[in-house]
């Protein structure tokens, strides 16, 4: 009787433990299940972006005779397609647009005059219409700027993703670039000898050098295509620095205020409070 009692008793203990050890395991799967769920939340983006990851983009630019795109004209366009992948110039093109005056002349260094010399215009707008085709997405340094000279004059409509190299690629630390750097500072810090500026197929060239020897191009163009919220920051005046040196601009999107459009992963990661506003508010 006292040894069915202790081997009933030894069963229980066995299956007390039994359950509990299963119970733990239980636990663990559902912790690791959470942890792995928490992870993918955190870089769902990431892996969204991977599935369709830009295999050829268009690095373009343009060069215009003023800043107005409802009075003044764009006057040049530089593309080079890149293949991401390789790190491989592809194509790679410059045309002019003819034009009457060019009040940015000093800048640019295209006198209008030369702009009206025959060539196939025709025929190069065909071909940046086919490298449009080919490409993923667009890059522009300022790409708000470029963009909207497209759909006007002779210039086809863009129906492709843009991304600014200048507000939406978050450049590594170690380069030591301001939060929007120029064309030239970015060529500068990837040791891109620098020679001329203010044409549109050089500042190309000098994006696509840039990404050769960029090793962390998939991961800078993959969090520059997450989505954007613009966002105020809640600042005093006196500490209106952290906004200027988190790239924030003074009366911009948003007047008498300093504003951003950024991802909301970047906006989490921001030492200062700010509040998110409507793009069209």
């Amino acid at each position: 009787m006292k040894e069915e009692q202790n081997h009933q008793k030894d069963s229980e203990q066995l299956g007390f433990l039994y359950e509990t050890t299963k119970e733990i395991a239980n636990e663990k799967k559902k912790d690791l299940r959470e942890k792995k769920s928490f992870k993918s939340k955190e870089e769902q983006a990431e892996i969204l972006s991977k599935e369709h990851f830009p295999e050829n983009i268009l690095i373009l630019d343009t060069e215009t005779t003023g800043l107005d795109n409802e009075k003044d004209d764009c006057l040049e366009v530089g593309s080079i397609l890149f293949n991401v992948k390789s790190r491989s110039v592809l194509a790679q093109q410059s045309f002019l647009l003819p034009v009457e005056i060019n009040n940015a002349e000093k800048i640019n260094n295209i006198p209008a005059e030369i702009t009206r010399f025959p060539q196939p215009l025709s025929e190069a707008i065909k071909y940046f219409e086919s490298l449009v085709r080919v490409s993923d997405v667009i890059v522009a340094h300022n790409a708000e700027f470029d963009m909207k000279w497209f759909g006007l004059n002779k210039l086809p409509q863009i129906e492709k993703p843009w991304i600014c190299s200048m507000d939406d690629i978050t450049w590594p630390t170690d380069r030591q670039l301001k939060t929007r750097p120029s064309v030239r500072d970015l060529a500068l810090a990837y040791g891109v000898p620098v020679w001329n500026a203010h044409r549109a197929l050089t500042d190309c060239i000098y994006l696509a050098e840039v990404f050769i020897r960029c090793s962390e191009l998939e991961k800078l163009l993959i969090r520059a295509l997450e989505p954007k919220i613009l966002v105020r920051a809640e600042i005093s005046y006196d500490e209106r620095y952290l906004a200027k040196n988190a790239g924030f601009r003074w009366n911009d999107a948003i007047k008498g205020a300093w504003s951003r459009k950024m991802s909301r992963r970047e906006k989490e990661k921001l030492e200062f409070p700010v509040q998110e506003v409507d793009f069209h508010g």
